[in-house]
């Protein structure tokens, strides 16, 4: 990109994927149709590329029954196949030439798309060039009518280099990177990888803590321990395959897949003695005297013992494919 080049005004493409999640998409919709723009010298406006990943809630029927309440909403539709196909295809149907990656249960303040925007400008002027993206804040928050007035907790913070819960990027950069891997179809790391092919492009991470994003999820309950245990097994699998194509020791690090944390995890958890049937009362008791997040918290010491478990099953089944 040239130094005329940075002037111009950028038109957004917000790629929200959805899957069976009506309720909270709702919330998400209306905020991003709130947005307070201040400054048209450097956006030239904005659409949301919605990908609704084979729902089976009602999801389309809602959207075609409140499509006046949505100007700037775009649905389109494919079979299940994972949030990476359905980002693939939001990306390839996306009019814009700066691509903004949320997840369908993030609910934004109305400065988000100025903020990013304010980010962007800035950091091009200081570069002299586009060679980077910038990551908004993601607060996780399990209220459901208020969803933004959850503070930051320490728990917020993320050290990925490229998750799409709530990233702006000049669409040709994913282009040029090859967009997110479709063999990704079940839960994890698609973000991740295609963020090591955009590291190897050589961008850079820019923080931008003003536009923030407030991630709902329900309150954790002990029902939802078999779905997560499910979700940890898959992320194992997914992680070997992140491996697969990026064999390095940062890799290894991040899927898990060292001694150490096979070390870390069976201590914490006892080596499994701590699971989710023995630590299920004490659990149960922190949900009751209202500690919900606290009981989420502690229960990853065994959630964390199954992604490993996982990841070494799934790497033991790929040296014998070999």
């Amino acid at each position: 990109m040239n130094n005329s080049d940075m002037g111009e005004t950028m038109f957004f493409s917000i790629v929200i994927p959805t899957y069976n999640r009506l309720p909270i998409l709702q919330k998400c919709l209306r905020a991003l149709e709130g947005q307070e723009l201040s400054n048209a010298k450097h956006i030239k406006g904005y659409e949301v590329v919605l990908v609704d990943d084979g729902s089976t809630d009602g999801t389309l029927d809602w959207l075609a029954a409140h499509k006046d309440e949505f100007p700037h909403v775009r649905c389109f539709e494919q079979d299940h196949a994972g949030p990476a196909a359905a980002r693939n295809l939001g990306v390839e149907k996306a009019q814009g030439d700066t691509i903004i990656f949320i997840d369908s249960d993030l609910v934004v303040l109305p400065n988000f798309l100025q903020a990013h925007t304010n980010a962007l400008v800035q950091e091009r002027e200081k570069l002299g060039s586009d060679r980077f993206f910038t990551y908004g804040a993601v607060i996780n928050t399990c209220n459901f009518e208020n969803p933004t007035a959850e503070p930051y907790k320490i728990t917020d913070f993320s050290a990925a280099f490229f998750a799409t819960g709530n990233v702006a990027i000049p669409k040709h950069w994913l282009e040029a990177a090859g967009l997110f891997d479709n063999s990704f179809q079940l839960y994890g790391w698609e973000d991740l990888e295609l963020g090591v092919r955009l590291k190897k492009l050589g961008l850079q991470l820019i923080k931008c803590p003003e536009a923030v994003g407030y991630h709902w999820h329900p309150p954790f309950s002990l029902k939802q321990i078999p779905k997560l245990i499910d979700q940890e097994i898959q992320r194992g699998r997914m992680g070997v395959l992140f491996y697969q194509k990026h064999p390095t020791w940062e890799v290894k690090m991040m899927i898990q897949m060292t001694w150490f944390h096979r070390l870390l995890w069976g201590i914490l958890s006892i080596n499994g003695l701590l699971n989710e049937r023995t630590m299920a009362p004490f659990l149960q008791w922190l949900i009751n005297i209202g500690k919900p997040q606290l009981a989420l918290e502690i229960a990853r010491i065994f959630l964390n013992w199954y992604n490993v478990k996982g990841v070494y099953a799934a790497y033991e089944e790929m040296q014998h494919q070999a």
